[in-house]
């Protein structure tokens, strides 16, 4: 079981190199609900804020949830984990 759910998240992580927002918005998901994962508020802000910036308004909606709950040094984290995932693109 943990083996199957590791690779749901290498597919979904292999896929989000290309910039898909579909793949993006799915690895939000993911991290935000705890499927297949612990719950990581700051990487499921940073998936769904590169979803967003590709034009997912589902993405945009679900981040702006997680910011209520998460604190302003985690948003910091998480934009910074974003333009970090951008520059390696």
């Amino acid at each position: 079981m943990a083996r199957m759910q590791l690779d749901e998240i290498e597919r979904g992580e292999l896929a989000s190199e290309g910039g898909k927002c579909d793949a993006l918005y799915n690895l939000g998901l993911m991290y935000s609900t705890g499927r297949g994962v612990d719950v990581d508020l700051v990487t499921a802000h940073k998936w769904f804020n590169l979803a967003a910036m590709k034009g997912s308004e589902a993405a945009r909606m679900c981040r702006a949830e997680l910011t209520v709950e998460m604190t302003p040094a985690e948003i910091a984290e998480a934009q910074r984990q974003a333009r970090e995932w951008l520059a390696n693109q």
